[in-house]
């Protein structure tokens, strides 16, 4: 194969050495024979990628023939051995990230992307005052998401993550000879363990172990890194006085979760789970903040001589002798003249008791913390103590700001049709269905964590499906129905999914600010109102390339009305992993959002895989948020938003003779007669439906009659698994021979960011997909047409996106990614004729029970495998 990508020689040899140990521990488990077979099959995909196309047929079927000739013992070890070199191909291409990142940071300049760097163009251009403003409203709240995108094990993520921290250990350069050496042998047994693992979850997890799992991620990254990031924007801020000054940087990334409050279409999720994911949340924060006052107050060991306290500290520590005299005896104690100190320690054993319930000396509120917190803090400044009060303390304030006692913001989901049913049966009096009574009481759990977290804690339902402002309405009189005029701080979100839902969104939105308890919310929060889109029902519906428009169409329409409206909007993005719903570089998608759509404030969901690539280590997460940060700040600026309003303008004839032919090629083939039959034969669908990575069924029907009853995130998923990713592009190709003019197309590409960033996506989704495999799957389904209807709209599409980007191949402009995909893809190709394989015959021949089970298990672990590889799933 043509290296066409060049891959750094660090990265390089990191891949040939763990490649190399796992061909150990593949001899050493099934002998010479089982690394000749993996050894021939990867020999045989690299060489169906070759330039000469009689070679690379001839290797492809070569590389079918030679899975063919396999057993199911033999296939089944060989899948599990690509799978298992996906796994750690991608720890060592994230090792490189991290790597490639540290060595980018020279300190000579802000570094590109980030919000330093956004903060340094906004002041050259509206100066320092108008920057700092725009800064002080900035909010970033990423939503972490259950969906069931994340194909891997928890122990299999184990597994992988002590092998990346023995990579990280190899580039020590400090490391003597023998302590090389007994690195290498942990290397050996760590992915000896990975390949005794089994891919394959035996049971689904349940709610609470989905939170468990997010839970890893907020311990071993997020606390750490947010105050990290306020702190390296605040010290270039300050310059040379950094640490000494108090904080131009606010706490502006708040942290959401719908995992054990998402309940649309999950039965798993009770109001009882709802309690029990909070009180986990609040747990592991609790204890974070605990760790933190304990560290921090067993190492500030000024004393009262040097730094005398200020009254607050004084009468902190007074009501503690009042109150506790025995626990403030011990500890001064302990801490004998260091008030600062004995303030810390005090509320570290208070956050302790906190966390275990003990009324008489727990906090109320994360605000009485924050008071104390600030207390010390003055105090310290007013002592001469700046670097104290302005260093690790700082940290301490912008972790409670930011997470406070509940971590995350707990955000309820329901489907609208639950809430008409509920209503009605409750409008009507007698006896509630077990259905009604569990949608009363989600209100009532709300209440509850409202009254120990404070209103934060869990203020928003998401109505799934809102077509009226009726649906809205009956949230509001439920809760009231709930809750006997109790107090509940409710903001009710309206969720706009399919293409008509947008289209109809300014009309319900109207009717909902006639609403009383709207109105008294608004009054009540600043004017603060959210609105939340659906990427992936509109692409299911419309197709990636008409969704993406009205999307677009939609975010200018809701943000001129609440402009008009005199409201602080806050637009929710529900976009998945993959392409097809809404996927790709966010911090690109946020230029390119509809002007006055942004204002500072930018949400999105971040669902499954994506949750562990953005934010699984330090580093990447902290270059992600940063990314985002910076992005929302300069989409908020007026040159931004006139850029993006002018092109949206002058391109808005391209942009409806693209619609129309995107959708109806799009429509023609979706609506097709029997498509959805169609569509379960020639994608692992069904098969999906068995594997158990997530709480959440696959669908909302018993049978996939239509796909309304299919959910999309596995109508994306199976695409992704017959290599055919038909969400990511399908339409696009007839929406740009519409146009028909390519220089106005490259125009567009060049001035449009909306454009560009379709383009570019669409670009990586084509890179993905492979026509020959693809149609392997698609042969199955009987229906040539419809098979020929797909190869060549997919055809047209790269056809005419290389023409319009102006490139020879896929990703030729996207160097890293490029080089990322092209070394993947033969690699993926294996494990897909091995799914293959077991597909056809599932499909095709009469099988014993014994037979179908064994290849559906071969399915399932080509499915892990696959998503490794391609690193999107749904």
């Amino acid at each position: 194969m043509d290296a066409r990508f060049e891959v750094p020689a660090p990265l390089r040899a990191d891949v040939r050495l763990l490649g190399e140990l796992l061909g150990t521990v593949l001899k050493e488990y099934g002998g010479q024979a089982l690394l000749d077979d993996v050894e021939r099959l990867r020999e045989l995909t690299i060489a169906a990628h070759d330039d000469d196309p009689e070679r690379a047929d001839h290797a492809a079927a070569a590389s079918e023939a030679l899975v063919s000739s396999w057993d199911i013992e033999r296939a089944d070890n060989v899948a599990r051995a690509f799978t298992c070199y996906f796994h750690l191909t991608n720890l060592a291409e994230e090792y490189h990230r991290v790597r490639a990142l540290r060595a980018y940071d020279t300190g000579e300049a802000p570094v590109r992307d980030s919000i330093a760097a956004a903060l340094g163009e906004v002041t050259a251009q509206y100066g320092e005052e108008e920057a700092l403003s725009l800064l002080s409203g900035l909010e970033f709240r990423p939503v972490l998401t259950a969906h069931p995108t994340e194909a891997r094990r928890r122990a299999v993520a184990s597994a992988i993550r002590r092998i990346s921290n023995l990579l990280t250990e190899r580039d020590d350069s400090r490391l003597g000879v023998t302590e090389h050496a007994e690195n290498e042998r942990r290397l050996l047994e760590q992915i000896d363990v990975l390949w005794r693992t089994s891919q394959i979850r035996v049971t689904k997890p349940g709610p609470l172990d989905e939170v468990r799992t997010a839970m890893t991620v907020f311990d071993d990254t997020l606390f750490q890194v947010l105050p990290s990031v306020y702190r390296a924007l605040d010290d270039k801020i300050a310059g040379e006085a950094a640490g000494t000054l108090p904080p131009r940087v606010p706490a502006f990334v708040r942290l959401g979760s719908w995992i054990g409050g998402d309940r649309d279409g999950n039965p798993f999720v009770t109001a009882a789970f709802t309690q029990k994911a909070m009180s986990i949340q609040a747990d592991h924060v609790l204890r974070a903040l605990e760790r933190v006052c304990e560290r921090l107050g067993r190492a500030l060991t000024v004393d009262a001589e040097t730094t005398p306290p200020g009254p607050g500290v004084r009468r902190i520590l007074a009501d503690a002798r009042a109150a506790f005299p025995d626990l403030a005896e011990d500890v001064a104690t302990r801490s004998p003249g260091e008030p600062h100190r004995q303030v810390l320690l005090l509320a570290a054993r208070k956050l302790s008791a906190t966390r275990q319930r003990d009324a008489d000396f727990a906090y109320a509120s994360s605000s009485e913390l924050l008071a104390e917190l600030r207390v010390v803090q003055g105090s310290l400044a007013g002592a001469g103590a700046r670097r104290q009060a302005y260093g690790e303390l700082q940290h301490l304030i912008w972790q409670v700001e930011t997470f406070g006692f509940h971590l995350a913001e707990l955000e309820v989901r329901q489907h609208s049709k639950v809430h008409a049913r509920a209503l009605a049966e409750v409008r009507a009096g007698g006896d509630l269905s077990p259905e009604t009574e569990e949608v009363l009481a989600v209100f009532r759990v709300m209440a509850q964590i409202q009254q120990r977290f404070g209103p934060d804690a869990a203020r928003r339902y998401i109505v799934s499906f809102t077509q009226s402002c009726d649906d809205l309405a009956a949230v509001f009189e439920l809760a009231e129905r709930a809750l006997d005029g109790r107090p509940l701080a409710l903001d009710v979100v309206p969720l706009f999914e399919t293409e008509d839902d947008l289209r109809a969104s300014i009309g319900i939105l109207d009717e909902a600010l006639a609403l009383e308890p709207v109105q008294r919310r608004l009054a009540e929060n600043d004017r603060r109102f959210e609105v939340m889109l659906g990427y992936s029902d509109s692409a299911k519906d419309a197709g990636p390339l008409s969704a993406t428009l009205a999307l677009y169409e939609a975010q200018a329409a809701i943000a001129n009305w609440a402009d008009r409206n005199s409201l602080r909007l806050t637009l929710f993005h529900g976009r998945g992993g993959a392409l097809g719903r809404g996927g790709g570089p966010a911090n690109r998608a946020v230029l390119a959002q509809a002007p006055g759509s942004v204002s500072g404030r930018f949400k999105l969901t971040e669902q499954g895989e994506v949750i562990f690539a953005r934010y699984g280590d330090p580093t990447i997460a902290r270059r992600h948020i940063e990314q985002v940060a910076a992005a929302t700040l300069l989409a908020s600026t007026p040159t931004v938003e006139k850029r993006t309003a002018n092109a949206a303008e002058k391109f808005a004839g391209i942009a409806a003779t693209m619609d129309a032919a995107a959708r109806s090629a799009y429509h023609g083939l979706v609506r097709s007669d029997g498509f959805a039959e169609w569509f379960a034969r020639v994608t692992p669908v069904e098969e999906l439906g068995q594997l158990p990575i997530g709480s959440r069924p696959a669908r909302r029907g018993l049978a996939l009659s239509s796909l309304e009853d299919l959910r999309a995130i596995p109508w994306v998923f199976a695409w992704t698994q017959a290599r055919v990713n038909l969400t990511g592009w399908y339409g696009v190709g007839a929406g740009l021979e519409a146009v028909g003019d390519l220089d106005a197309l490259r125009e567009a590409y060049a001035q449009w960011p909306l454009f560009t960033v379709t383009i570019d996506n669409v670009e990586m989704s084509l890179a993905k997909t492979d026509a020959r495999i693809a149609r392997g799957y698609l042969e199955l389904g009987g229906r040539p047409e419809l098979s020929a209807q797909v190869l060549e709209e997919h055809r047209r599409t790269t056809e005419w996106v290389l023409k319009v980007a102006g490139h020879e191949r896929l990703l030729e402009g996207r160097r890293v990614l490029g080089r990322a995909v092209e070394l993947r893809n033969p690699y993926v190709d294996a494990l897909s004729y091995l799914q293959l394989r077991a597909f056809r015959a599932l499909r095709t021949e009469n099988l014993s029970d014994g037979e179908a089970e064994r290849l559906r298990r071969l399915v399932l672990l080509t499915v892990n495998g696959v998503a490794a590889g391609l690193q999107n799933t749904g």
